[in-house]
């Protein structure tokens, strides 16, 4: 696992209509937001998506990219985005390499419930490992003024 402090490794995936994200576009210009749920539309991950959506334009104003990463296919993020209007890309980690390399995979196979929070210099600043999916956004907008990363 991953620890505070650790450069975060880079990741290219797949999310919507077959568009790339690599997490190396945003070095030196965003703080990225890297959460890691178990599944597409089941009620704890559909809080903190919602929680994530809900709170998009304070993300933005503070220069933060906010980019969620589960094993589900694209399709099926597509179908999740759609369902409850989600405002952030959705990665597919399918090959589970993601989950891999930052050691969230779960024993079934799915991410672990795991966040991420990644300065503009593609270090780690903090690691949420117990998650109010309900509340979630607030959690890290309050972390990132906190450690005065905006």
């Amino acid at each position: 696992m991953l620890k505070v402090g650790d450069r975060a490794p880079d990741i290219e995936a797949k999310t919507y209509g077959g568009q790339k994200i690599r997490l190396g576009d945003f070095l030196g210009k965003k703080i990225v937001v890297l959460y890691f749920y178990p599944k597409d539309n089941t009620p704890g991950c559909t809080k903190e998506a919602c929680s994530m959506r809900d709170k998009m334009e304070d993300f933005k104003k503070l220069g933060i990219e906010v980019l969620g990463v589960s094993v589900d296919s694209v399709r099926s993020h597509e179908n999740f985005r759609d369902r409850f209007n989600l405002n952030f890309p959705l990665l597919s980690d399918t090959d589970r390499k993601i989950v891999r390399a930052y050691g969230v995979e779960s024993e079934s196979g799915t991410a672990k419930r795991v966040t991420f929070l990644i300065d503009r210099s593609g270090v780690i600043r903090y690691i949420w490992h117990k998650v109010d999916t309900s509340h979630h956004a607030d959690e890290v907008l309050e972390k990132v003024r906190e450690l005065g990363l905006v």
